[in-house]
């Protein structure tokens, strides 16, 4: 996501693997404490990804997949990014692709690296995102987006194209998937799965942005009336059902997740987006938190760096920058009942393994 809005959105390349700035007349999200003071002032258009090469098994792009090669980097608070946090723990790539996690709250030159000791990413040496980017394009002028994959020997960002990480993830790095890792985007359902996810897309995951970033009354209106005509639509599909496409956990189930977990949290009232909570639709409520005990999905949440990265870093929604204390978490923990819809998580797979140490949510970021 660039800065604290999200990622940019997907589209065609320009046949070297990456993405015009501003093409369809989008602009790019704000880098930095200037662009995060925009928000709210100004019409919100997600822009395209501009680095769209694909890490594969054939390495066609010039990035083949390969142990120890990459390094993901993510922020936490981050819907977009928190998707790669979780295909990685399903899939069982955390000793694939090492982890570089970014503050949540950033200064003017965007995800800074003072989590970690000497203010540096101890992998890739780097104290800002951005020097990644720049090391691929220099002078790079656009906004600086997680999830970024980097190439650790050169130090250059390979890709920051959100929308395919994921299903490259599922489908090219194959060779590196744990056993029994489930298949997230399997081939006879692939056009059932684009279906949910264009709509999801579209109308939740980028509309609470929509509603959240709107400059004008009627563009938030338009917005906020998107969000909850499709909460609506898919409440209804999973009333029956445990998962949305199939049986199983699929691509679509974790880009629905990103987005419900935080709903309550920080769109709901940061985003005014507050018809209802999802803890008061009893069908959305239910799955959000099935999939949150699921292993590889809450163990990847960390509440805490979401309500400080929303609240701190939109000054142009939130300029006091104070952070409320609640949703009570309690709840995440209570029994759903899902299991009784049927449906098979994994598939013929299993969970996979514990948290890798150092990668565990702290005490103050989880129910």
């Amino acid at each position: 996501m660039n800065d604290s809005t999200g990622a940019t959105e997907a589209g065609k390349t320009d046949g070297k693997g990456t993405q015009g700035k501003g093409s369809e007349g989008k602009e790019t999200e704000g880098s930095g404490t200037e662009g995060n003071a925009s928000y709210g002032k100004k019409p919100f258009k997600r822009s395209r990804s501009h680095f769209a090469d694909r890490v594969t098994a054939d390495g066609r792009d010039g990035w083949p997949v390969e142990a120890g090669r990459y390094r993901l980097v993510v922020s936490r608070a981050c819907p977009w990014a928190s998707r790669a946090l979780v295909s990685r723990r399903l899939l069982g790539l955390e000793d694939a692709l090492s982890l570089a996690v970014t503050d949540p709250i950033q200064d003017d030159r965007s995800w800074r690296f003072t989590l970690d000791p000497g203010d540096r990413d101890p992998v890739l040496g780097i104290r800002y995102l951005s020097e990644a980017y720049d090391a691929r394009e220099t002078d790079y002028p656009g906004g600086v987006s997680v999830p970024a994959i980097v190439d650790v020997p050169s130090g250059k960002l390979v890709t920051n194209d959100f929308q395919q990480l994921t299903l490259d993830l599922a489908t090219e790095w194959t060779a590196l998937h744990r056993p029994g890792a489930p298949d997230l985007y399997p081939e006879p359902l692939r056009d059932e799965i684009d279906e949910v996810m264009e709509g999801i897309y579209r109308d939740v995951n980028n509309g609470v942005y929509r509603a959240g970033f709107a400059a004008e009354q009627s563009e938030y209106e338009r917005a906020y009336r998107d969000v909850f005509r499709r909460l609506a639509l898919v409440s209804e599909r999973l009333a029956g059902r445990r998962y949305l496409v199939g049986e199983t956990i699929t691509e679509a189930d974790i880009r629905l997740f990103t987005t419900l977990v935080r709903f309550d949290a920080v769109y709901h009232g940061h985003f005014k987006c507050n018809r209802r909570k999802v803890a008061e639709d009893p069908v959305l409520h239910a799955y959000v938190k099935d999939l949150y005990q699921t292993p590889g999905f809450g163990d990847t949440v960390d509440f805490d760096h979401i309500k400080r990265h929303y609240y701190m870093v939109h000054t142009g929604v939130n300029p006091t920058r104070i952070v409320p204390l609640g949703p009570d978490l309690s709840g995440w923990l209570t029994p759903h009942h899902r299991e009784e819809l049927g449906g098979r998580p994994f598939g013929d797979g299993t969970p996979p393994g514990p948290v890798p140490a150092g990668e565990e949510i702290p005490a103050a970021g989880r129910p």
